[in-house]
């Protein structure tokens, strides 16, 4: 495994993958990898010849306020776990590569951006659609990946990538779970125990909205009041969530409010526990 820390040299491995005839994919990571983010790899390999993976903590995607100094940072660890599930390159650029004296440009993330994630979080997608379309710009591979995880996300870059015509296939990746159904999240770290517990919620709330569905209740409020319930209830072996950013459901395809649920929709919830926010989503209908 190659591991490269600047442009040009990335960039130059790149095209030179694609010269030779290779399929090439891109995974993007903030790093403090887990299983979830090494299954994006697998799913890359399998779908091309080559691999290409970067690390980088952006910081133009994080608010005030929010955890980018304490985000884990665990670069080792992180290229060890890479080289474990057959990564080709690894690239791993500083923030003054990325940022470069007098950087000034970015990009007007589009609409499906404009709430849930984009609302709370003023700013957010502008940096992650901007880093994205850089690291496109350096790495000009034939594929990149993304995990359904970050949901929103998805979205927001398959759109920029179809405004902007930039010419890359976006390969979207399932959630992965732990045993007990909660989302694999490099900020799971940040849970003790007790925590964890109650991070569970989630999934589980998840988890009864889809029932509800199955058992024919198609009402978006009464499917959201359900997940609500489970997130907020007392009297179980561990607390309720802290709050509630928001747990909805939406169009799956632009993320529009829904009053009658189709099999096109999708439940999503943000959520803090303790003072650690968690996502999680997943389709109506579907049990991935």
């Amino acid at each position: 495994m190659q591991v490269f820390q600047q442009i040009d040299e990335a960039r130059n491995w790149v095209r030179q993958q694609r010269a030779e005839g290779h399929r090439t994919a891109l995974v993007p990571t903030m790093g403090a990898l887990h299983q979830g983010h090494l299954s994006l790899v697998e799913l890359g390999r399998q779908r091309c010849e080559k691999t290409i993976a970067t690390i980088f903590v952006n910081p133009t995607q994080f608010g005030p306020g929010e955890d980018f100094e304490q985000y884990p940072r665990l670069p080792e660890e992180d290229l060890q776990l890479l080289r474990q599930v057959g990564t080709d390159a690894v690239f791993l650029p500083d923030a003054a590569a990325m940022y470069p004296t007098g950087f000034s440009t970015a990009v007007s993330p589009p609409d499906v951006a404009g709430d849930l994630e984009g609302r709370l979080r003023p700013g957010h997608f502008a940096g992650v659609a901007t880093v994205v379309l850089k690291l496109f710009q350096i790495l000009p591979t034939t594929h990149a990946v993304f995990g359904r995880k970050d949901y929103q996300q998805l979205l927001v870059i398959a759109a920029m990538v179809r405004d902007l015509n930039v010419d890359i296939e976006i390969i979207d990746a399932p959630i992965v779970r732990e045993a007990d159904g909660l989302a694999m999240s490099s900020r799971n770290r940040y849970l003790n125990p007790d925590e964890r517990q109650t991070a569970k919620r989630l999934s589980a709330a998840l988890q009864a909205c889809c029932d509800a569905y199955a058992d024919g209740n198609r009402d978006a409020d009464a499917l959201q009041s359900i997940m609500h319930a489970v997130l907020t209830e007392s009297g179980k072996s561990h607390p309720p969530v802290d709050s509630i950013d928001y747990a909805v459901v939406r169009g799956a395809d632009d993320l529009r409010v829904l009053n009658t649920v189709t099999a096109d929709a999708i439940a999503l919830i943000a959520a803090k526990v303790g003072s650690t926010r968690l996502i999680d989503n997943r389709v109506i209908g579907n049990t991935d």
